[in-house]
């Protein structure tokens, strides 16, 4: 559009200087040429202005798991995948709304996505939300009044694009959840793995070690059976991802917990990038590590009419997955092995 503007103004410039001097066809003509130009730059302005954005993730930025036992199967690794290739399978997993899903690995295996707008920072609303595959027990177990189940929470960073060049590349924030303050709490917690022989170690990475530093949150799980054969994780009251089912409030984001490195409030006016990060480190018997999973994030000033009301997520039907994606049906088969069972509000790790 800019460039049929561009021609039509040159055209008037250059039908004014060889139709001079002034007759009234020309003057005439000179002014509709200027109206058609106008309105040209008024439907130019109003098509930028109305441009649709999206509420879910546009971009996967970076992606770099720790050990874990999902780790070259959510995205699967192929032979010859470099670091590049697993961040596009990332992107396509977790962006657009896709809704298929990536595992962070063990404490510290993180992932960088952004949105295609500054998601507003909006006082007293929760601004957005990152999906997880968390559930509750059927058993109804709690502690201290914090549902128990398979809740695996991951920390959160946002970033505000300070310097305007569109990259994750300013000062990072986290959202101080409710344990940002336990006591039990690590701050600055470094941890590095080492390469091993069990296949946990991201497939692609040519190093041998890998290490992660950031914010470990206490450990959240039990062993109910107490023969190591039925373990339940506890929710963090608010502030993770992959910490309650996404059906519910507590699952939800607001950019006002954001607070500096001093641990001072960031007073955002919005953010344009989000990094998340496995936040505990444990290992639960036959089930393996703490892992966060992510199957997508929203927007959810954007999100309008059903899309509103995340309880609505539950109404699509379930789908059983093998660990490399592969549908198997809508009933888990009677082949042992781990399963994943999507449906619109849960992602879940079933073992038979």
């Amino acid at each position: 559009m800019k460039r049929h503007i561009f021609i039509l103004s040159l055209f008037t410039f250059q039908f004014s200087l060889f139709t001079f001097p002034l007759s009234p066809f020309t003057f005439q003509f000179s002014i509709y040429m200027k109206r058609v130009v106008f309105i040209l730059s008024l439907f130019t302005f109003q098509f930028s202005i109305c441009k649709a954005q999206s509420p879910y993730i546009s971009h996967v930025w970076d992606f770099l798991p720790a050990p874990g036992q999902f780790v070259n199967s959510l995205p699967e690794y192929e032979s010859g995948d470099d670091a590049e290739a697993m961040r596009m399978k990332a992107e396509e997993a977790i962006a657009n709304d896709n809704r298929g899903m990536i595992s962070l690995g063990g404490w510290g295996g993180y992932v960088v996505f952004g949105f295609d707008h500054m998601i507003e920072n909006i006082a007293g609303q929760n601004d957005f939300i990152v999906l997880g595959n968390a559930f509750y027990s059927s058993t109804g177990a709690e502690q201290d009044g914090r549902p128990g189940g398979s809740c695996e929470p991951g920390i959160v960073l946002v970033s505000y694009d300070a310097n305007g060049n569109g990259q994750p590349d300013d000062e990072w924030y986290e959202l101080a959840g409710s344990e940002y303050t336990n006591p039990l709490t690590i701050h600055g917690y470094t941890l590095t793995y080492h390469r091993s022989s069990s296949g946990t170690f991201p497939a692609w990475i040519d190093a041998d070690s890998l290490t992660f530093t950031g914010t470990r949150l206490p450990d959240n799980y039990e062993d109910l059976s107490g023969t190591g054969t039925y373990y339940v994780q506890y929710a963090y009251p608010w502030g993770y991802v992959d910490n309650h089912p996404n059906s519910s409030e507590q699952a939800q984001l607001n950019i006002d917990w954001a607070v500096t490195a001093q641990g001072e409030p960031a007073n955002l006016p919005g953010i344009h990038f989000v990094k998340v990060y496995t936040g505990v480190n444990q290992q639960c018997g036959w089930l393996g590590e703490t892992s966060t999973e992510i199957i997508g994030a929203t927007d959810l000033h954007l999100l309008t009419g059903l899309d509103a009301n995340t309880s609505d997520y539950s109404t699509d039907a379930c789908m059983v997955y093998t660990l490399t994606g592969i549908p198997v049906g809508t009933t888990l088969p009677n082949a042992h092995g781990i399963y994943i069972v999507r449906t619109r509000s849960t992602t879940q790790k079933i073992c038979r």
